[in-house]
């Protein structure tokens, strides 16, 4: 099991959202060092996180990313984007941004932190999923959440000879700007981020961060129909 208090963390995506809220939570709970990342580390505000240029599709940045930060033992996976291209209308380019994002992004700074935290003596790596990642309800978000649950799936088994533990987390609608045009009950970004947190230091491999995330996990059990009523029309 992975503790929390004197850690090296780096959140991608740290600027703003949960990610800023788990850049906060790391701190309260006793993390030595976290690395806020994000496209203009400008935007990033906790007076105590370091910074750091990162876009997570790009190869050169993840590179120059882990270059810097070489002390890591905990990596979360949170950046993602939610352009939700229709498969059947939307321009394929669109569905590939997502997938460039929210799967391939994490794959890429996956493979370069592996090594450090290797060498950290092992550490923990978490990905943010999404409900959706089980209910194929947003196009080509919803599909590749779906892949980066499956990435997260594989990567819990070929880590874990290597001293490093892999939690993935579920979470609904969270009161963030990506689900501002939301009316629908949200979770709060603090919350997320505590029942994360929680779910590291216990050697969780997943957490289901809310109501909705376990309905929709459970009923991945029973016919098709349960989850989509559709289909019983």
């Amino acid at each position: 099991m992975t503790t929390i208090e004197g850690s090296v963390a780096l959140v991608t995506g740290g600027s703003r959202g949960i990610g800023r809220a788990l850049v906060a939570a790391l701190y309260e709970r006793g993390a030595k060092k976290v690395y806020a990342t994000a496209r203009d580390p400008r935007t990033v505000t906790h007076p105590e996180a370091v910074p750091l240029a990162l876009e997570v599709g790009d190869p050169a940045s993840v590179a120059a990313a882990a270059e810097q930060a070489q002390d890591v033992t905990l990596l979360i996976n949170n950046a993602g984007v939610s352009v939700n291209a229709d498969f059947l209308a939307s321009p394929v380019e669109d569905v590939r941004r997502d997938f460039e994002t929210n799967f391939y992004g994490p794959l890429l700074v996956t493979r370069a932190f592996v090594p450090v935290i290797e060498r950290n003596g092992g550490g923990h790596l978490l990905n943010v999923h999404s409900v959706l990642s089980w209910i194929g309800l947003a196009g080509s978000y919803s599909a590749s959440k779906a892949a980066l649950w499956s990435q997260t799936n594989s990567l819990r088994l070929a880590l874990k000879p290597r001293g490093i533990e892999v939690t993935g987390l579920h979470v609904g609608y969270v009161d963030t700007d990506m689900a501002a045009h939301v009316d629908q009950p949200k979770s709060t970004p603090e919350s997320v981020a505590a029942q994360a947190l929680d779910g590291i230091e216990a050697g969780a491999y997943e957490v289901l961060a809310d109501d909705i995330s376990r309905q929709v996990k459970a009923g991945l059990s029973a016919d098709l129909t349960a989850l989509y009523p559709q289909l019983a029309a």
